[in-house]
């Protein structure tokens, strides 16, 4: 006689899906402000989703499933936009579009005002938070997000991205001022991934 296929207890794989599907929203969210497009960002949510399905046990044991998620996301988008860079140069990245009423976002596309019903200012900084960490390198983005969005120490940003504090910290003040500087409109081509950033070095944060 066959076991019965309910138990006690779910099987790892379906701990792995549960566990993972009720990180979905947060890490969609994520994944756009990482990746710039909702087509990209739901390649990079799936591809990071298959890397962590390979070994699902060391995810479910991990004291901090969306930050062993995001780390994994972050890993994607670096690689692709990496892949991306050896194929074209892009100078803007698309902004996505606006968020329908059901939370999901919408085709890429300009922004028609009369589609919106209201949290029209909300909306409007979160597309424009989007493209502007567009133009930051990935773990410039990456830090800002977990650091500044998710309320992560730059300590426990640093162990999440694994690399060292100053390098978090680094990354951060460095993507702060790219940001300060794409605000005043006096931004050119920085990110480090791009061209490698030299002058002083910046301090710690606390």
């Amino acid at each position: 006689m066959g076991h019965s296929p309910t138990g006690p207890s779910p099987s790892p794989p379906a701990r792995f899906d549960d566990t993972f599907c009720d990180l979905l929203p947060r890490l969609y969210r994520r994944a756009v402000m990482l990746a710039g497009t909702r087509a990209w960002a739901e390649d990079a949510v799936h591809e990071a989703y298959l890397k962590l399905a390979a070994r699902p046990q060391r995810f479910l044991d991990h004291p901090e499933p969306y930050a062993y998620a995001f780390a994994a996301l972050l890993s994607v988008v670096r690689d692709t936009r990496r892949r991306e860079r050896r194929q074209v140069l892009v100078d803007d990245v698309e902004a996505p579009g606006a968020v329908d009423a059901s939370g999901r976002l919408g085709s890429i596309g300009p922004v028609v005002a009369a589609a919106w019903d209201g949290g029209v200012e909300r909306r409007d900084a979160e597309m424009e938070a989007v493209r502007l960490l567009g133009r930051l390198s990935s773990r410039q983005a990456g830090v800002v997000i977990l650091v500044d969005l998710d309320g992560y120490t730059i300590d426990q940003a640093a162990r999440i991205m694994k690399v060292h504090r100053g390098t978090a910290a680094r990354h951060r003040t460095r993507a702060l001022e790219k940001l300060r500087s794409l605000l005043d409109g006096n931004a050119g081509d920085t990110t480090e991934e791009n061209t490698g950033i030299s002058g002083r070095e910046p301090g710690h944060e606390a």
